[in-house]
């Protein structure tokens, strides 16, 4: 099984059409060319993880009702549930604040 299966995250892997250019780690398009696909895909990556953290939370909440009616005795579905959640939910707050960070440093830039 996939790990993407088990816990929801994307693996992030290098776009085919970007090489490193120089020591200072910069990237330039292999044909020179820049057409917004690598931001696109970029946000359309952030934007599925945050809908499938959205679908953990919700699965944890669904659990912990259904326990807490006594309609299920799995503790461990509940556990899962909840380890899922967790885990995703830490990954995109992670990632909000290191964009925020970068964010934040691009705009103390002088030009």
């Amino acid at each position: 099984m996939e790990l993407s299966a088990i816990t929801g995250l994307m693996a992030v892997t290098r776009p085919n059409n970007i090489e490193e250019a120089s020591m200072t780690g910069s990237l330039i398009p292999k044909d020179n060319t820049v057409d917004g696909t690598l931001f696109d895909s970029f946000l359309n990556t952030a934007i599925d993880n945050i809908k499938t953290t959205n679908s953990y939370l919700s699965d944890w909440e669904d659990e912990e009702i259904k326990f807490a009616l006594g309609e299920t005795q799995n503790t461990h579905d509940l556990t899962n549930a909840m380890q899922k959640a967790s885990t995703a939910l830490q990954y995109t707050v992670a990632v909000r604040d290191k964009l925020l960070e970068a964010y934040k440093e691009i705009m103390q830039m002088q030009i």
